[in-house]
């Protein structure tokens, strides 16, 4: 592991300072992904800067119904916390199978969204990969590339790269239309959760929009007045990545369709929200023939590769699956 510097602010606001002097620098939380990375010679940092115990470790009601997760809040406290199981059933059931117990316990809410690709031609140093040396080649395209993205991948030029997005939690905040509040150098911004994530574009080096020294300090969940599941096809039932994962909320009134919220997991660089497929259910019948025409028309664009082919099908039927058992229909 590189040598690094370690360094504690008394508060957020020094933290920015900080690392906003420090080009090379990163900020840890929990560490259970960039430690990891650290070791493996992938991350780099000249300094890290420590904010595990500088965001909020709370969980709180808003005004209007919804709640404000602080960024520091494990992922643990944050899946049996009482008001996250009742109204986001989705977001607890997405962090349960996100990850082994242990973990659960270290990995914090800010960091879980910032966490990066397990792609194995990224986290090995001595293969070509544009997303960690940028201009090398992606050694998946014509790889080992089974777990790899179906949907908005680049496959030419400087910005190749298939890699998918590792998150659970991400994806289910995605469907809830979560806001994610930042501090910067720059002072407090907030932004929609759907336009923090990038697909590779041409720099599959940047996996989000923050600028250098932004830091996450709390995500907003608005009011779920809908039933929400997340499903998760993985190769084990241990801890796994997703080869396919579904988060959906749905609301049925006289048979059709009033209201549905749809993201994909497993499949793109980014937590999926899957548009497409919201604009053909609404005011249609909830039928399981109309679910399965509005996961068809969401994976139209879908362009696998040699080995990942089967995610296509694999996709649509683990979304037709999740909208008959929240709509209480049956095959």
């Amino acid at each position: 592991m590189k040598e690094f510097r370690y360094e504690r602010s008394p508060d957020p606001a020094a933290a920015v300072a900080l690392l906003a002097r420090e080009p090379g620098g990163a900020f840890l939380g929990g560490g259970t992904n960039l430690v990891d990375l650290m070791k493996l010679g992938v991350a780099t940092p000249d300094v890290l800067v420590d904010v595990r115990e500088l965001t909020s470790a709370e969980v709180s009601d808003l005004p209007d119904g919804g709640l404000r997760i602080g960024a520091g809040v494990p992922n643990a406290d944050l899946a049996a916390d009482r008001r996250v199981r009742e109204r986001y059933p989705v977001l607890a059931q997405a962090l349960l199978a996100g990850a082994s117990g242990q973990l659960r316990n270290r990995a914090t809410t800010g960091g879980n969204l910032l966490q990066r690709t397990r792609c194995g031609y990224f986290t090995d140093v001595t293969r070509p990969c544009n997303k960690r040396s940028p201009g090398s080649g992606c050694g998946a395209l014509h790889g080992v590339h089974r777990n790899h993205a179906i949907l908005g991948q680049t496959f030419e030029g400087p910005g190749a790269c298939v890699a998918t997005h590792p998150s659970d939690m991400a994806v289910a905040l995605v469907a809830l239309d979560a806001v994610v509040r930042v501090l910067g150098p720059d002072g407090e911004r907030s932004l929609p959760i759907g336009e923090l994530h990038r697909l590779p574009g041409n720099d599959p080096s940047r996996d989000t929009t923050l600028r250098h020294g932004e830091l996450i300090t709390a995500v907003d969940l608005p009011p779920l007045d809908l039933p929400s599941r997340y499903r998760k096809v993985r190769e084990r039932a241990s801890y796994a990545f997703a080869l396919v994962s579904v988060a959906a909320a749905l609301r049925v009134e006289d048979g059709v369709v009033a209201d549905v919220r749809l993201a994909l997991g497993g499949v793109a660089h980014t937590p999926w929200r899957a548009r497409a497929a919201e604009e053909t259910l609404l005011g249609r019948p909830a039928t399981e023939e109309a679910f399965a025409a509005a996961a068809g028309a969401e994976l139209a664009a879908a362009t696998p590769l040699r080995d990942n082919g089967f995610k296509v099908p694999l996709a649509r039927n683990v979304v037709v699956r999740t909208l008959l058992d929240l709509s209480g229909g049956t095959r």
